[in-house]
């Protein structure tokens, strides 16, 4: 009996409830072919078989030595099998496989000797009920607590109460791309008759891929349509302070840096919400685009918030903009948890009575206490270090502010839609003028006492050189080098220029030795994956990354952007520990092969899947169940422009489709964007 749609997709359930139709949405990762009956004689060893047989004797293990197998021996008109049974009960076996009788076996054959055994037969049917053997099945993930069975026989009884659900996808699309329905698609999954129907690229799961692209990009263009409704303040392009800071730069801006500012200045002079993503290379110079929208902002009376991930950052962001706001008449201020007292009292009232025109900071710039005066731009600093209420909170802090995103971390194209699809885009691809690649080099750890000669050779001629290890302490259970231990091992052959920072020091420690390093009092830090982003030492030529093969490849990309942010030729040094797998090697020679972020982040994006990249799983980054990036892409972007027209035409979906798309946000889990279209 099937149920009702509200109870199937529980519609008035809590966002974390569990749901009859979460069970259908977990996706087999293979099949079981059981239509293989070569006969007894004609079985591969090492395949899933299923035969008929007679039953011919049991043959239990010795009262002395129950941990011997139990064993049925059986045969058809080609040869005999013997079933083995571990921790057996002999009363269930004998009712399972009575002498005389005939019964069909399935599951996977070995040969010894010649002699054909299955151990723990998947299925044991009486031959008079043959049908009931599923002759294709789907193997799904393992789930902990359940076993493979228990959790297919739920599978199965949820898609025999899944109700017919209405068409939500264009008529048109289902007929030219032969699409099956939603529930045609599940049973297709569920209950194969065939096993093409469930490989990653067959029909039923493209279906299922655009149902959930579809319902992603749907929630996000709500978003973005109930973001833009709010009028936003017009910030028109002056020229005032924006022509100042332009003259102040010591450098002239790049094309890609000057179309950037073009795109972001145009929607700052809108009447609607800015809300956009500004995507950056390492060292393609976002910071000095976002401090051009601030200047545009001030000139319009406003107040701009950026808010960074950390503190080192923060203070390295207020290093960089504050000098400069300063020659052009415009004050800044800097807000972490470390000013205190009446310090920090000042700052708030300077924040509130609009006394300052930029304020930078960490996650301070949300607390309570904070006031803005006229909070217009809202800035966050590598978005996927924060949570979407964080973001939420900061733009509650004006009155409609406009809010750009920026991050440092190359997204692929697939991701930027999944994640950031409310969003507008803006791509900064090329490094400002005078910029070098870095010479990137792989080796392995036994070469590590080369690599310290060179390292003295380096430190003797004055450069300054990153050693990243990837733990504070040793570890028992990873033989890994701590940063402790490295540390003491290089302090002791070269001395008092060697440093150390990693994220257990408090907020002053790791700044004395980030201030030590840049002032040259220390020339080899030996850090953690605390200098991975923003750090700013422009005379820095050396990073070396110690056990390379444990790193991401956006991680390792972002790294190696440390250095290479002067004039002078840098290097990366990639130390790896053999063995390595074929994904790691994969990834240090990608590192070797190019410079380009975007290029890296596609191929950190195919090596690890869309659930690892920027830390996915913690960040609230979509996962997804039925669709993948890599074999799905192109449904993704037509998902994206499907929605867009669906929301053009019906922004609160109330037509017959609109109905029906409603329910599909439900199916998955979109009921945020429900709750918008109640909201108005």
């Amino acid at each position: 009996m099937s149920l009702s749609i509200s109870k199937l997709l529980g519609i008035d359930a809590a966002q974390d409830e569990p749901r009859l139709i979460d069970l259908i949405q977990i996706m087999p990762h293979s099949v079981i072919d059981r239509r293989q009956r070569p006969g007894i004689a004609n079985a591969i060893d090492g395949t899933v078989t299923t035969v008929e047989i007679v039953v011919d004797y049991h043959q239990e293990p010795p009262k002395f030595n129950k941990r011997l197998p139990y064993r049925v021996i059986g045969h058809d008109e080609t040869g005999e099998i013997t079933l083995v049974f571990f921790h057996a009960q002999t009363s269930w076996l004998q009712s399972q496989l009575p002498i005389g009788e005939k019964v069909v076996v399935s599951g996977k054959v070995e040969r010894f000797n010649g002699q054909l055994s299955m151990v723990h037969p998947d299925y044991i049917i009486p031959a008079s009920r043959n049908e009931k053997l599923p002759l294709i099945e789907p193997v799904y993930p393992l789930t902990a607590g359940l076993s493979a069975k228990t959790l297919q026989r739920a599978i199965t009884e949820a898609l025999a109460r899944l109700p017919l659900l209405p068409e939500w996808i264009d008529r048109t699309m289902v007929k030219q791309f032969g699409l099956p329905s939603f529930n045609v698609a599940l049973h297709k999954i569920h209950t194969p008759i065939d096993p093409s129907d469930l490989p990653v690229d067959s029909l039923p799961r493209k279906r299922l891929a655009y149902d959930e692209f579809l319902a992603g990009q749907l929630a996000l263009g709500l978003v973005r349509h109930k973001t833009k409704k709010l009028a936003g303040k017009a910030n028109i392009l002056k020229g005032t302070y924006t022509q100042k800071l332009r003259d102040a730069l010591p450098f002239t801006l790049t094309q890609g840096q000057n179309q950037a500012f073009a795109e972001i200045s145009k929607d700052l002079a809108s009447n609607e919400a800015m809300l956009r993503l500004l995507q950056g290379d390492v060292g393609s110079g976002k910071t000095v685009v976002a401090f051009m929208a601030m200047a545009q902002v001030a000139e319009n009376n406003g107040q701009s918030a950026l808010m960074a991930p950390t503190e080192v950052l923060a203070q390295q962001h207020f290093a960089t903009i504050a000098p400069l706001a300063k020659i052009i008449g415009l004050k800044t201020v800097l807000l972490t948890g470390r000013e205190k007292g009446k310090l920090r009292q000042q700052v708030l009232d300077d924040i509130k009575d609009g006394k300052t025109d930029i304020i930078i900071g960490t996650h301070a710039l949300i607390q309570e206490s904070v006031d803005y005066h006229h909070l217009s731009l809202a800035i966050i600093d590598e978005q996927h270090r924060f949570g979407v209420h964080q973001r939420l909170n900061l733009l509650a802090k004006g009155v409609h502010p406009d809010m750009l995103v920026m991050t440092a971390t190359p997204i692929p194209r697939t991701l930027v839609m999944t994640a950031f699809g409310d969003m507008d885009v803006s791509i900064l691809k090329e490094k400002p003028a005078g910029r070098k690649n870095v010479i990137t080099a792989i080796l392995p750890e036994e070469r590590l006492g080369e690599l310290l000669d060179r390292v003295n050779v380096a430190l003797q001629r004055g450069d300054k050189i990153y050693w990243i290890c990837p733990l504070v302490e040793e570890s028992e259970s990873l033989e890994l080098t701590s940063v402790e231990k490295r540390f003491e091992f290089l302090h002791q052959r070269f001395g008092d220029i060697v440093g150390i920072v990693h994220g257990k020091m408090t907020g002053s420690e790791k700044d004395q030795a980030m201030l030590n390093f840049k002032e040259g009092k220390t020339r080899l830090l030996v850090a953690t994956t605390v200098v991975e982003v923003g750090v700013d030492v422009p005379d820095a030529s050396i990073i070396i990354i110690e056990h390379a093969e444990r790193f991401g490849l956006s991680q390792l990309h972002q790294l190696r952007g440390r250095v290479g942010r002067g004039d002078k030729q840098s290097s990366c040094i990639l130390l790896y520990k053999a063995p390595i797998g074929k994904i790691a090697e994969a990834r240090l020679n990608v590192m070797r092969e190019t410079q380009d972020g975007f290029r890296i982040a596609e191929e950190d994006l195919r090596l690890r899947g869309e659930g690892e990249v920027l830390g996915t799983r913690q960040s609230g980054l979509p996962e997804f169940h039925m669709a993948d990036l890599e074999v799905h892409s192109d449904l993704l972007t037509i998902a994206r422009k499907d929605a867009q027209l669906i929301l053009e035409k019906d922004p609160h979906l109330i037509s017959e489709r609109g109905q029906a798309l409603r329910l599909l946000l439900y199916l998955f889990r979109k009921d945020g964007a429900i709750r918008l279209l109640r909201a108005g």
